[in-house]
């Protein structure tokens, strides 16, 4: 969702499948029933949407980069996506349920999301999400900042794209929003990427585009390696990398 991130929707589903896959707990935390009307907040490529569609939902999905939301509609013709700001969101008609998956750490103005989660919500509605919370991918962050440092006297700080809370902080703006939270955990997750040696790689370029931007392919390709070097030692175990997620999951209703 971040408008600085380049997406390459094919790179995501072929390499980056097990966001949408492990999105599955945070649908069954949703717990999605027949005819309700459900607000899918930074849908991506459209998995999740057609996972909730599946128990009878009425489903409208909304990215910010036009790569994913074609391919959304290449996948699931049948629901409605459309290109739009999560800090600023704007629909016709509101919702039973908003839900949100490894999204809303892209966008860093959270008061601004939520006063847009709440508009969009019918009164006793919910909001389920999951994202990366404080400390997520601290390992790979750190390293990143390292490498940058070292080759181009860059600070990693000034590029970093996400917005990771803490669970009182998040809970906290929630409560000022006006919601009532009942549900929030904030929990370590090790994800194991796909591809054997090349998993850190495909994560980096799905996800870290941001702080790559200044360098040409020859020096970004060199950079990663790098930062594989540093991070071996925690992340690489079995044959296989790991990225070191600490997610935040929620759920808050509007009260009436």
């Amino acid at each position: 969702m971040s408008s600085n991130q380049v997406w390459q929707s094919d790179h995501y589903d072929r390499n980056l499948g097990f966001v949408s896959e492990l999105g599955k707990d945070v649908v069954r935390l949703l717990n999605p029933i027949k005819d309700e009307r459900i607000f899918d907040l930074g849908c991506g490529t459209g998995d999740l949407a057609h996972e909730i569609s599946q128990a009878g939902a009425h489903v409208t999905g909304m990215d910010l980069s036009e790569a994913m939301i074609e391919q959304a509609k290449r996948k699931y013709p049948q629901i409605h996506f459309f290109v739009g700001n999560g800090e600023h969101i704007t629909v016709s008609s509101t919702f039973d349920a908003v839900f949100s998956n490894a999204a809303l750490h892209w966008m860093k103005n959270p008061s601004s999301v939520l006063a847009g989660v709440w508009k969009s919500l019918n009164p006793g509605g919910r909001f389920v999400a999951e994202f990366g919370g404080k400390g997520n991918v601290e390992t790979i962050v750190q390293a990143i900042g390292e490498v940058l440092h070292e080759d181009f006297g860059m600070d990693a700080g000034k590029l970093n794209p996400w917005y990771f809370p803490s669970i009182a902080e998040y809970s906290t703006l929630l409560e000022q929003q006006g919601f009532r939270v009942t549900y929030a955990v904030h929990f370590d997750r090790p994800t194991k990427i796909n591809d054997n040696e090349q998993g850190l790689d495909h994560w980096l370029r799905g996800f870290a585009d941001n702080f790559f931007k200044a360098l040409s392919e020859e020096e970004r390709t060199a950079v990663c390696s790098k930062i594989a070097v540093k991070a071996r030692n925690e992340l690489f175990h079995d044959g296989s990398w790991y990225a070191d997620y600490k997610r935040l999951r929620v759920m808050a209703i509007k009260q009436r």
